[in-house]
């Protein structure tokens, strides 16, 4: 028999990363992410396995928490094949790009104050570097299509699924047989929303002998798309009305463009103010116009959009800002400016500049589109920060801070149980990627609904597949 061990994504939201060895030796490693928040000292570790025996590395999408430490991996050996959608080979190397760029710019920051102390040799090293990323792109790759059965040999299969979450993004089904009995193990990645206006809802499955499931938001719902719409449009009203600036910390993928649509249909309905939209920052801006490439995987509005403008995003108000230069002219702006920046957990990127020029200004509206990790920046102005230090500066927080959830990628608790309805053989469910007080609520509501008990992973525990 085979066995898996979850070295991430176990009893927390980040760091996914699933070893699974089946009963003919394959070995196979299902997401490297990068740990996040207060478990961020994980990524320094070395892996609990030899990377240079896995045989493939599978995908089910581009977050930093899903692929962060493949760089890494690869560095330490593996030399196997990459499987998953050519959308997510695509984001992924802007994504690890700029998480490389983001460590060698902390490295030297945190290397020229150890200097001053004599404390240099202390200082870790970044994890890799932009030469580890580009050697991800020259190991052999399987570049899957939704719902495309692929041979891994020895009678081992997989299958992507679209599930909605972000472009490429993919609920992987493994297939084998052992002992002459079929088995299915599916992967759910993270799934999507389904009032999503970029991304289509989740494909469904019909049968799993063990489910590995997301349980972000395992312990509560989403507000409707329609409230949540006309909340976000309140917002920016209000604050534009007010010749005040609107701050949104938001991903670069998914979310970003999510936000792009939502105010282009406000300005085609005549809903927004007369404003001046950025975009600031060139990870968002790159991953929008990947996005725009891959198309016919969005819904039927984005379609609309491009045959209606040429493009999905643009709108007159729109304006992208690449370089740094561009960046800091914004500036100069000091009202009615909606300002789209990274990073969306606020613990770097542009959005800093923006919150030294414009979080003391009561005025302001400072919106969190998206899930704040705890021990981030973003999560800290969320439960009530009053002062927050950027750029070794202590900035006031005056702005009007908002949270909207009801944008969130990731399916509420609602979705993931219907979800799982739709399979007409569900054996084992086993519960990843969450907080231990969400996994434990939907625990008990999979039981309540399903009539079936559900296992939380813990970290390296070995479980038989």
């Amino acid at each position: 028999m085979g066995y898996l061990q979850s070295f991430g994504a176990a009893q927390t939201v980040t760091g996914s990363c699933h070893f699974l060895q089946l009963h003919n030796g394959m070995r196979l490693l299902i997401d490297c992410g990068m740990f996040q928040g207060c478990v961020e000292g994980h990524n320094l570790k070395p892996f609990e396995f030899n990377p240079r025996d896995v045989d493939f590395l599978l995908i089910t999408h581009a977050h930093l928490d899903h692929v962060g430490r493949i760089p890494k991996l690869v560095k330490e050996g593996f030399n196997g094949t990459i499987v998953t959608h050519q959308a997510t080979l695509d984001l992924a190397e802007i994504v690890l790009m700029d998480s490389a760029k983001l460590q060698e710019e902390s490295y030297k920051t945190a290397y020229k104050k150890a200097q001053r102390m004599g404390k240099e040799k202390k200082v870790p090293k970044p994890l890799y570097d932009k030469d580890d990323v580009r050697l991800i792109y020259q190991l052999q790759s399987i570049k899957a299509s939704y719902n495309q059965k692929i041979d891994l040999g020895h009678g081992v299969k997989v299958v992507f699924k679209n599930a909605g979450h972000i472009l490429g993004s993919s609920v992987i089904e493994l297939s084998f047989e052992e002992e002459g009995v079929e088995k299915r193990v599916v992967f759910s990645g993270d799934l999507g929303n389904h009032n999503d206006i970029v991304m289509p809802s989740p494909q469904t499955l019909s049968k799993a002998n063990a489910l590995f499931i997301e349980s972000t938001y395992g312990n509560r719902n989403h507000k409707g798309i329609k409230g949540t719409n006309k909340e976000f449009a309140k917002i920016i009203k209000k604050t534009l009305h007010k010749n005040g600036n609107v701050l949104i910390p938001s991903f670069a993928i998914e979310r970003t463009q999510e936000i792009l649509c939502l105010l282009k249909q406000m300005y085609d309905s005549g809903e927004l103010p007369v404003c001046q939209v950025f975009l600031d920052s060139p990870m968002a801006i790159r991953a929008t116009q990947i996005y725009e490439k891959y198309h016919t995987e969005l819904t039927q509005s984005c379609s609309d959009f491009l045959e209606r403008d040429g493009s999905i995003f643009d709108f007159p108000y729109l304006h992208y800002t690449l370089d740094v230069h561009e960046s800091m002219k914004i500036n100069d702006e000091k009202e009615r400016c909606i300002i789209i920046a990274g990073a969306g957990m606020c613990n770097g990127g542009r959005v800093w500049q923006h919150f030294k020029h414009r979080l003391w200004n009561k005025k302001n509206a400072l919106v969190f589109v998206g899930y704040q990790v705890e021990g981030t920046l973003g999560r800290k102005i969320v439960d009530g920060a009053k002062i927050i230090q950027v750029y070794e500066e202590d900035i006031i927080v005056k702005a009007k801070v908002y949270t909207i959830n009801g944008f969130s990628a990731h399916a509420d608790q609602k979705e993931l149980i219907n979800w799982m309805k739709s399979f007409k053989q569900l054996d084992r469910i086993f519960i990843i990627h969450g907080e231990p007080k969400a996994q434990k609520h939907f625990r008990k509501e999979i039981n309540k609904h399903l009539g079936k008990k559900a296992h939380i992973v813990q970290y390296g525990e070995k479980i038989g597949i």
